[in-house]
């Protein structure tokens, strides 16, 4: 069996992200998607974990992307989220949802004392 066409990388150790990927697992239905936790000492990355913890990333197509772009691209592998992910192929709509995800990690320490 061919492995999932796209990989997301996560971090197990953060309560929200651990929350929000329980979620898209759910969604993932078809088995399109494969969940890597870079907390985990045996984990699979691309390049420096504390770089893959410092935001979101996932691979695409063989393209790593990070960000809003990787939401998205997570996004088009679960069919209920796809037009989402196809509307974030626009630019402008890629730009805002950065902009948006950039103001997020400022707060994302404090939302996660929060969730413990």
């Amino acid at each position: 069996m061919p492995p999932p066409p796209l990989t997301v990388w996560y971090d197990g150790a953060c309560p929200l992200c651990t929350r929000e990927i329980a979620l898209m697992r759910r969604l993932n239905r078809a088995g399109r998607i494969e969940f890597v936790d870079v907390a985990e000492p045996d984990a699979s990355c691309p390049i420096d974990p504390a770089v893959l913890l410092a935001r979101f990333h996932a691979r695409e197509d063989g393209v790593l992307l990070s960000g809003a772009a990787a939401f998205a691209a997570m996004w088009r592998a679960i069919p209920v989220l796809r037009p989402l992910g196809l509307l974030a192929r626009n630019r402008r709509v890629l730009g805002a949802l950065e902009w948006a995800y950039v103001r997020f990690l400022r707060v994302r320490p404090a939302l996660q004392r929060l969730a413990r």
